[in-house]
């Protein structure tokens, strides 16, 4: 058998396996390793040879074989030290992924094998482990890469007007009857035209999907019966999950995905991926070895500077990958411009993205990783999001990533939820996250689209769950309800979940919609999670990470149709009026050359508020308006669309409150284009200088009628 695979030295570059239509080229990087061996498995998962890889260049084992074709399974074993105690965990009984593998077959079993150690023994992890983990873990796969994409280009569609929808894969066509039963759940079952044609209605550009690179299910989570559904727990950087393929784990995954990426450009909607290259699926010194771990624990993983046997952790996971080191940023970065070139992707949004742009210790927002994606040809020009915190006290960084950086806004999550909760002194705070947050971002030379607005995602209650629960009720997930935030600023409208009483689910309702029409009327990018818009709940589960089932599933049976039109309609109006998603920051006292001011904070008169008005407790209404931008497009029929000025009042108070429109110098005449109230209003248009009175805890939108 050895004969029939002859190797001969093969190249440096590129990392991982590649096929050139002959054979294929094996390159593995594994700076402190004393020697690798090539593993080739059969279809029937039985290891056929290994192969050493002799020829080594710097720190990359290589070799190449003529005959080994796509489809080809393999892995590695990786000889060096076993001195846990100094960092060192080579084990040569362990097969190992490769980590560039463009795409990875099987699932992990969780037998003792996978483990480098003994499990049970004192001081286990710095036992040594005789068992082959081969039967146990998922394998490599040589792929053929080339692929008709038929012109596809990307929509490149500006931050300014982006609409982000998070979704997870399954999640989102797993229960919609429109959608093949085969290829519900799958990349196929999202780009489904029933899928896209939903997208498209709604009014979004842009879908962030949660982590698709390839992940693996916590064993502790296995044994209580649950799974690691969100995907937070990467173990293949080039991968695309093989869950999510409806049509084989071969490599028909690359082609699925690289078909549904191709079917939401068609449509003119982006695809971000949610990325996790803070840590790994390997956990803590007491997880498994699959792959970094026994290829090279030293370069990848930050360890504890006077106790090597332990790991540094920013992220809860058990682990941090060190980008200090170059061979961890160039993973990261070829694994970045891999889904931009290869797999045609728009852009990122890095999860905990603190933990990467840590130094010695402290986060440094100028630093090698933010540096070297600036200098990036290739990365620089796709959309970049950061979750912009890690665990640590310190890594709470919201504003403070450089210009070209967009960021979940936290500050902007929080201060709306207060607002429309109830508790007073918010004015100030509420204005500065409707302008788009200035207060973060202006002084460093950002735009308002750095700030990517949400109220919810998917770590959290949903926007139903928000308005109907005061308590997490995460009992499902085996943890004794201790998992998940405490502290989510939410209100349950009186009554502790699902209710019977009219009163209260009349309130809900318009509490959706008032956190719905905020997020989509505030400068910045707006980012809905899937099912807000339906009402979606999760029965007040608040981090239903493992909840694969109807818990998380979107619900396609039960769609709240008002909530889905009001939110339809709400985009409908973002997109045709640029007031309502500026490019550029609106600044007080600017003036237009009609005379009128870019932005007007009102009083209840009408009036200019003053600055004491702005610090009153009682007070919880804004009342803005909004000048308008000018032509802005054609409609349907081909008509020229006028930005219209906006007059927008937000009433977080529990009472009523009147307001005198401003004189006829704004407008002759307004009429109402949305309302969140509950009782109908008298009537439709109002003149200037008319009283108009606003229900409490409502939003109205006011357009100019010229």
């Amino acid at each position: 058998m050895q004969e029939k695979y002859a190797p001969i030295p093969g190249r440096s570059f590129p990392l991982g396996a590649e096929w050139d239509g002959k054979g294929t080229n094996f390159a593995l990087l594994a700076e402190n390793a004393d020697r690798v061996e090539l593993c080739l498995y059969d279809n029937d998962l039985e290891e056929n040879v290994r192969i050493e890889l002799v020829n080594r260049d710097h720190h990359i084992f290589h070799c190449y074989i003529e005959g080994i074709h796509p489809g080809q399974l393999y892995g590695y074993r990786v000889y060096g030290p076993y001195e846990p105690e100094c960092g060192k965990r080579f084990n040569p009984n362990k097969l190992l992924l490769d980590p560039y593998a463009k795409a990875i077959s099987g699932e992990m079993v969780w037998d003792d094998a996978v483990f480098g150690y003994h499990i049970g023994e004192a001081d286990e992890d710095l036992s040594f482990s005789l068992l082959d983990s081969g039967p146990f873990v998922p394998k490599s796969l040589v792929v053929d890469l080339k692929y008709d994409w038929q012109g596809d280009t990307l929509p490149k569609i500006p931050y300014g007007q982006s609409v982000i929808y998070e979704l997870h894969v399954k999640g989102f066509s797993k229960l919609n009857p429109k959608v093949p039963e085969n290829l519900r759940g799958t990349y196929a079952g999202l780009s489904h035209p029933a899928s896209i044609n939903y997208l498209k209605s709604l009014g979004i550009t842009a879908v962030e999907l949660m982590p698709v690179h390839q992940f693996i299910s916590d064993g502790h989570l296995q044994e209580k019966g649950l799974s690691n559904y969100w995907g937070y727990n990467t173990i293949g950087f080039f991968a695309p999950e093989g869950k999510y393929s409806s049509s084989g784990t071969n490599g028909e995954q690359i082609r699925e995905f690289r078909d549904m990426v191709k079917a939401m450009h068609r449509n003119g909607i982006e695809v971000i991926l949610d990325v996790v290259y803070n840590h790994t699926a390997e956990g803590n010194e007491k997880g498994p070895t699959i792959c970094f771990r026994g290829i090279d624990n030293e370069t990848y993983y930050r360890l504890e500077e006077n106790q090597k046997r332990y790991y540094t952790d920013y992220t809860g996971t058990g682990n941090t990958l060190d980008t200090r080191f170059p061979a961890v940023l160039r993973l990261i970065m070829d694994s970045l411009r891999f889904w931009v070139e290869e797999m045609h992707v728009d852009g990122f949004r890095f999860d905990l993205a603190s933990a990467l742009t840590r130094g010695s210790d402290e986060v440094d927002t100028l630093g090698n990783f933010l540096n070297i994606i600036h200098q990036d040809p290739v990365i620089s020009r796709v959309k970049l999001i950061a979750e912009p915190w890690d665990i640590n006290e310190d890594g709470y960084q919201v504003g403070q990533f450089p210009a070209g950086w967009a960021e979940w806004n936290g500050v902007y999550r929080d201060s709306v939820r207060r607002f429309w909760k109830g508790e007073k002194g918010m004015l100030g705070c509420f204005a500065q996250r409707f302008l788009g947050s200035p207060d973060l971002y202006r002084q460093r030379n950002r735009r308002p689209s750095a700030s990517i607005n949400f109220v919810t995602a998917h770590d959290g209650f949903t926007l139903h769950d928000l308005v109907s629960y005061n308590e997490k009720h995460n009992e499902a997930n085996g943890e004794d309800n201790h998992d998940g935030e405490s502290n989510n600023d939410s209100w349950n409208c009186g009554e502790e979940g699902e209710s019977r009483n009219i009163a209260i689910n009349t309130l809900r309702k318009k509490q959706k919609r008032n956190y719905m029409a905020t997020l989509l009327l505030s400068q910045g990018v707006p980012m809905i999670t899937a099912g807000d818009e339906i009402s979606k709940t999760q029965k007040g589960n608040n981090n239903a990470y493992c909840q694969d089932n109807e818990i998380s599933w979107l619900n396609w049976g039960d769609v709240d149709t008002e909530m889905l039109s009001f939110t339809q309609k709400l985009l409908l109006l973002r997109q045709r009026h640029p007031s309502l998603s500026r490019r550029e920051w609106i600044k007080d006292n600017q003036i237009a050359e009609d005379g009128l001011p870019h932005i007007a904070w009102l009083s209840a008169t009408g009036e200019l508020i003053n600055d004491q008005e702005w610090e009153l407790d009682h007070e919880n209404t804004l009342r803005v308006f909004l000048h308008g931008e000018g032509i802005s497009g054609k409609d349907a029929n081909g008509r020229d669309i006028v930005d219209s000025h906006f007059l927008l009042i937000f009433n977080g108070g529990e009472y009523e409150t009147c307001f005198r429109l401003p004189d006829i110098r704004f407008s002759q005449k307004w009429e109402i284009a949305i309302f969140t109230a509950t009782k109908e209003l008298e009537k439709e248009e109002f003149l200037a200088g008319e009283a108009l009175c606003v229900e409490e805890k409502s939003v109205i939108v006011l357009r100019a009628v010229s």
